[in-house]
């Protein structure tokens, strides 16, 4: 047997085009002994055993393998389009190659990001990943998104949020703010917002057991991964960016113009025997000019946003020591009257260092956000639609507000009332390891948040008309300040073998985390000066919502067994055990965990080396993650202050009762799914089959009015099920001179179901949900159309009982889950020249937007509206109209409005993304890079759906806007 000897090993490392590439890693296999390429992309790499094997990596190229030699020669790296199994994916405790995976991630890097003109990062998320369906909750700058992975586990609605990660720290999505400050849109303020998506490098989303039970008690609902950028190895690089560009509401309703709207009003009286209008119908009793037209959705919500993006970062560093700062600024307005605005700022730093010996690594990255957002506090979206086309001017001859002597309500005024909310957002993350052997490795994750929110809603007086002399004592704020503070410690142990023909992997670590909450909710009315308004101090009445502190501790032990085979079978166990502050005693503490199963066929003998499967690999997994979303202190008594002076003191109230014996919500997942690659990976194909059931459902059991509450939080034996299917493909079409086309598909088709729910027949839940039926269902009415004879809309009474009651006769269910959804990406690459563009599809059922008020009444209506029943024997899809006289009529109106009818087709295909660019050669500049940009969001939007934009959920609101932006970069 022959000695082995330590060497020195030269090379270098070069691209596709023989040019250097910086910051490659060279390994040697099996060991943590590396180094990196610098800026001409030569390395050294000393006290090498002489036989060993080393491993050339570098971001978006294929690893190579090479035999230990004093001189490598040049080492041309190829990139890893058509390879996807080379792709290395973060799995949170630990990374993993594609081709080595056992569980389910999707992942999105900052070149997808980078091509959309977005401020939250998960809008870069639609439309890309399989399973992730995503929700704009409105076009308001600053708003949130609603995310699902793969479907809706618990009955609760705040309790289907995933558990987001930053860098390895913990992020909270609970919601910061209160509702009664942020009115303009339909959600709270999201903190989401400060996660920085220029910043981002890449964002892993885990959806099965095996990837999400390492993270326990949070990972029911899905982990979404997210990591910042980092500095590279090489000379100093700088950049700046600037782009600006405008948003467009993306879809506007059509609407009655002012003869039909008139002649709808005429209808309407008529039809209640009404011949002389009343004093109050300003519209068509001659008090507005009925020649008049004006489109009150242009007028309100027409306007153009303008949007402006600006970026510098330097980057650079040894081959020891890498740096990266980056600064951000964003402003955006809106597409409503008025100067509103949100403003963000970012700074973000990062810096790794690794000692000589490579046996000491060091990662720091912290960012810092602040924010800025004044928005009107009322949407006035749902007025536009509703305002009569007739109503008169919004200035009068002076150019004030006119409020047309105390006859017309202008919308103008409700925007004089404001929404402000300021977030300053930190989190910084540090992380030590250390190789106290040759297999052994330790490392430490601290981790800090710290965010801080005040927001404030102003009513001045100013918004109400004049004569009322309503002064500055009638004004009134709503005031909200919240501070949440984090930190993280997670000491870890990492034993890694390679005994030649099999690899072992063991990872064992804990947790300890705490998050502490304070809350301040106020609201004060009656000021001296309307000036005063934004200090409560000078309210004359003032009342305290909320003040509390609440604090939540968190502990866990966790670990991970990675056994692979030859390369071939692999078997990844993965388990923690979990302790949370948010549970009574002896229900603080669970256990979860899962297996993962991979075998890779296509390394197999009989496939090997097969010139048509390149790749071939099938995999399963199945354990347990939980969920801990309740928020603090749900199993105590807990009181509020009554704000009631009683004999000198003030007393307490309570508000929610004692159960210590509630516990953890549990999802039990199962998947299966193949993957193949054919010809080299060129055509790349993913079909996955999974199935979530989630248990012991946290939800609030109905009390006897006796007992002073209406529930109690309680544990259910309820159990949700989520199943589905989810196909991906990828195909690199062409690759030849100068061209590159690839294409990227997804599909996704999920069913939820309610599996059980005990006595749910005489629960309070029996008019919501349905034994076998989605938990997304809505049980309505069935319209069997108008009467011809009387003209009004009519139901089926299902019990025959001679009365439409809903107990009785709302029997159709209507299932709001989208049956499936996904996207297209093509990517064209041609010289300097990139193209890409991203279609998103929707198969879904959605409301129509319908008035609350019958046909007739003073509110505008759809266009179809004109096909309204007027004479006896008409056949007709909608009823008379009423001046709202017809109490039949209006009864009608409101068992149509409760029925399937406006539940409709509201799919839809929409061009979500392009972005095309220029690579400008810069001749004259050595060694400065320009890009030119041009990118679209939410361009196009093909849909049967006439109810305004087919995404949006919340019809009263102001939907998401179509934007383009031109963008410019310069490296140096």
């Amino acid at each position: 047997m022959s000695a082995l000897f330590a060497i020195t090993i030269k090379g270098k490392v070069v691209d596709e085009g023989g040019q250097p590439l910086v910051g490659a890693t060279i390994l040697v296999k099996g060991t943590t002994q590396s180094t990196f390429s610098d800026e001409n992309g030569d390395f050294t790499l000393a006290n090498v055993d002489e036989g060993a094997i080393l491993q050339i990596s570098f971001i978006g190229y294929i690893t190579r393998e090479r035999k230990a030699a004093p001189q490598l020669g040049t080492i041309k790296m190829e990139l890893v389009i058509g390879k996807l199994t080379e792709v290395t994916v973060n799995a949170g405790y630990y990374s993993v190659k594609e081709s080595e995976r056992t569980g389910n991630i999707s992942k999105i890097n900052a070149k997808d990001i980078e091509k959309q003109p977005v401020s939250n990062v998960l809008a870069s998320m639609q439309g890309r990943m399989a399973g992730v369906d995503i929700i704009q909750d409105s076009g308001t700058p600053g708003s949130g998104f609603q995310i699902k992975i793969r479907g809706l586990n618990s009955l609760r609605e705040d309790g289907n949020e995933p558990l987001y990660i930053i860098d390895g720290v913990p992020y909270s999505s609970e919601v910061i703010g209160y509702y009664n400050t942020t009115s303009g849109i339909p959600t709270p303020t999201s903190p989401l917002n400060s996660i920085n998506p220029n910043d981002v490098e890449s964002i892993e989303v885990l959806k099965d057991a095996d990837a999400t039970a390492i993270y326990g008690s949070r990972g029911a609902n899905g982990v979404v991964l997210i990591t910042t950028k980092k500095g590279k190895a090489g000379k100093t690089s700088v950049t700046a960016s600037a782009s600006s560009g405008i948003g467009k509401v993306t879809k506007m309703i059509d609407l009655m113009d002012t003869q039909q709207y008139l002649e709808m009003r005429k209808q309407g009286f008529a039809n209640d025997g009404v011949t002389n209008y009343p004093d109050w119908a300003y519209d068509i009793n001659g008090t507005w000019d009925q020649n008049r037209y004006t489109d009150w959705q242009k007028e309100l919500l027409g306007g153009t946003a303008v949007i402006a993006n600006m970026q510098a970062s330097v980057s650079g560093g040894s081959d020891l020591t890498q740096y990266l700062i980056n600064g951000t600024y964003h402003t955006e307005t809106t597409v409503l009257p008025g100067d509103f605005k949100y403003d963000k700022a970012a700074v973000h730093f990062s810096m790794n260092h690794r000692s000589e010996d490579n046996k000491f690594k060091f990662t720091f990255s912290t960012g810092y956000t602040a924010q800025d957002n004044l928005q009107p506090e009322t949407d006035i979206s749902r007025t536009a639609r509703n305002l009569a086309p007739n109503a008169p001017a919004l200035y009068d001859a002076n150019g004030n507000l006119n409020f047309e002597n105390s006859t017309f309500q202008n919308p103008l005024a409700a925007l004089r009332g404001i929404s402000t909310a300021k977030t300053n957002d930190l989190i910084a993350n540090t992380v030590l390891s250390y190789q106290i052997a040759p297999d052994w490795e330790l490392k430490t994750n601290l981790g800090l948040t710290d965010i801080k929110n005040g927001e404030q809603r102003l009513l001045p007086s100013t918004m109400y008309d004049p004569a009322y002399h309503l002064g500055s004592s009638n004004s009134a704020m709503f005031s909200s300040n919240t501070q949440r503070k984090s930190w993280i410690v997670e000491p870890q142990l990492r034993w890694s073998h390679n005994f030649g023909i099999s690899t072992i992997d063991v990872l064992v670590g804990g947790t300890a985390q705490q998050q502490t909450t304070s809350r301040l909710y106020q609201f004060g009315y009656g000021f001296a000066s309307n000036s005063q308004i934004t200090d409560i101090a000078s309210a004359t009445q003032k009342s305290i919502f909320v003040s509390d502190e609440t604090q939540y501790k968190y502990q866990a032990f966790f670990g991970r067994l990675n056994y692979n085979w030859d390369q071939k079978y692999i078997v990844n166990l993965t388990g923690r055990r979990d302790g949370s502050s948010r549970f009574g005693p002896g229900k603080q503490f669970a256990t979860f965990g899962a297996i993962g199963a991979a075998w890779l066929f296509s390394k197999e003998s009989f496939l090997k080396d097969n010139a048509v499967l390149s790749f071939g690999k099938l995999r399963a997994s199945y354990g347990s993650s939980g969920s801990d979303q309740i928020g603090d202190y749900q199993y105590l008594d807990t009181y509020i202050s009554s704000g009631l002076n009683y004999n000198g003191a003030i007393g307490l109230d309570p508000t929610r009762l004692y159960n210590p014996d509630f516990s953890w919500e549990t999802n039990q997942k199962l998947e299966t799914a193949i993957e193949m690659g054919f010809f080299r990976d060129r055509i790349f194909f993913t079909a996955a089959w999974y199935r979530n059931r989630s248990s012991n459902q946290l939800v609030g059991i109905p009390l006897p009015g006796t007992t002073g509450f209406s529930s109690i939080n309680a544990n259910l034996n309820a159990t949700v099920q989520n199943m589905g299917l989810e196909f991906t493909l990828r195909t690199l079409n062409f690759d030849r001179n100068s061209f590159k086309w690839t294409t990227n598909f997804n599909i996704s088709a999920p069913k939820n179901k309610l599996l059980s729910f005990p006595g749910l027949e005489g629960s309070t839940y029996s008019n919501r949900y349905v034994i076998g039926e989605s938990t997304s269902i809505v049980k309505t009415y069935q319209l069997k159309g108008v009467n011809p004879q009387t003209g009004l809309y009519e139901v089926e009474d299902f019990n025959k009982d001679g009365m439409i009651t809903s107990l009785g006769d709302k029997k159709v269910i209507m299932d709001l889950t989208p049956q499936y959804f996904g996207g297209l990406e093509n990517q064209f690459q041609y010289k300097n020249w990139q193209l890409n563009f991203l279609f998103q599809f929707v198969k879904q059922k959605n409301y129509i937007y319908t008035p609350n008020v019958p046909g007739g009444s003073f509110f505008n209506q759809s266009s179809d509206m004109i096909k309204a029943w007027q004479h006896e024997g008409d056949q007709v899809p909608f009823q008379m109209n009423t001046s709202g006289e017809n109490g039949a009529a209006v009864n009608a109106y409101y068992n149509y409005l409760d029925s399937n009818a406006p539940i409709v087709d509201a799919s839809y295909i929409r061009l979500k993304n392009i972005a095309v660019s220029y690579d400008l050669p810069l001749h004259a500049i050595k060694g400065v890079h320009c890009k030119l940009s041009l990118l679209g969001q939410n361009v196009l939007t093909f849909t049967p759906y006439k109810g305004g934009d087919p995404e949006f959920k919340y019809t009263a609101y102001l939907p998401p806007l179509k934007t383009i932006t031109a963008g410019l970069q310069l490296t140096f």
